[in-house]
């Protein structure tokens, strides 16, 4: 069995939340969604859980971060091309997600990134691993 990453993600609203991600190409799986969570699929492999504030804080004693002003991760998605990164970057922007850095050309990886509605961080990449130099 393919091993699978649940990103937990603590948002302010989670109905604006859970549009932005099914804008930028997610889908819902209602079997784990309610009104404090939902799951949102990308592949059979990468779920992304929407977490009120009161839920995510049933899971840790820490004190929620303010993604908006600090970072501290940041999460990073391959996609199958530079066509499907940029897709993916205009898509995040018109659903109301910002580009923070320019796009990066590194001749055998292309990335791009954007900022959610609560400031969590992505990366999405595309990598052709034949054009890597080699030594």
């Amino acid at each position: 069995m393919a091993k699978k990453i649940f990103i937990n993600l603590p948002v302010a609203d989670l109905q604006k939340a859970m549009t932005f991600y099914t804008a930028i190409g997610f889908t819902n799986n209602p079997m784990f969604t309610d009104e404090t969570a939902a799951c949102m699929t990308l592949t059979e492999e990468i779920y992304v859980m929407l977490l009120t504030h009161p839920k995510f804080k049933e899971f840790t004693k820490k004190e929620i971060g303010n993604t908006i002003k600090m970072a501290s991760v940041i999460n990073s998605l391959s996609v199958d091309s530079n066509e499907e990164v940029n897709t993916m970057i205009e898509r995040a922007i018109v659903a109301g997600g910002t580009e923070p850095n320019e796009a990066k050309d590194f001749g055998f990886m292309q990335q791009r990134s954007f900022e959610d509605l609560d400031g969590h961080l992505w990366e999405v990449l595309y990598m052709d691993l034949s054009k890597f130099p080699q030594q």
